[in-house]
């Protein structure tokens, strides 16, 4: 018998341990993120793979906020987070950090996701994109490489909040968390 696990039985840590812990060595940046619900999503995917924060970036939207907080349930408030008026901005931060910067999109020379090649002792970012446009081109531009998921479908587009699982957990993999 499968008996479902209780809250207990995961033995989840608490909001202070969480801050206090390693993080994956992978920023998560959302470039103009409509859907708060979106939002909400990638703040609790980041809380489950202890990502190492949440740049927002233009129109998206930022915590505190309803909305956010019916898809992150309380990860809003776990997992670091910082905001900023442009995207290109964000990724000349992060550069400047020493950030390895990859825009997720359908490009000419972009690796697929799976056989994106990660080192050990690296930091990396991960840029997504809007619901409609997708990551900037200008963005693209700056980055240091893109990566495609595949897909063999009639869309050519998934949600970002289930991109970013995807990439999220490819990184975990990739960097022997999972």
């Amino acid at each position: 018998m499968n008996k479902k696990k209780t809250v207990l039985e995961m033995g989840r840590i608490g909001c202070e341990e969480f801050r206090a812990s390693q993080k994956m060595p992978l920023v998560v940046v959302l470039d103009n993120v409509r859907s708060l619900h979106n939002v909400g999503s990638v703040f609790r995917t980041s809380d489950a793979f202890r990502v190492e924060r949440i740049v927002l970036c233009g129109i998206t939207a930022t915590p505190p906020s309803t909305e956010i907080h019916k898809t992150a349930l309380g990860a809003e408030d776990v997992v670091e987070w910082q905001y900023f008026t442009s995207t290109t901005e964000a990724v000349e931060s992060l550069h400047s950090e020493g950030y390895k910067v990859f825009s997720i999109e359908q490009c000419e020379n972009s690796v697929e996701l799976q056989n994106l090649a990660i080192a050990a002792g690296e930091r990396y970012a991960v840029v997504l994109g809007n619901e409609v446009k997708g990551v900037q081109q200008a963005v693209v531009d700056m980055s240091d490489g893109v990566i495609e998921i595949p897909q063999f479908g009639t869309k050519h587009s998934l949600n970002v909040s289930v991109t970013a699982g995807m990439v999220i957990w490819e990184f975990a993999k990739k960097l022997g968390l999972v």
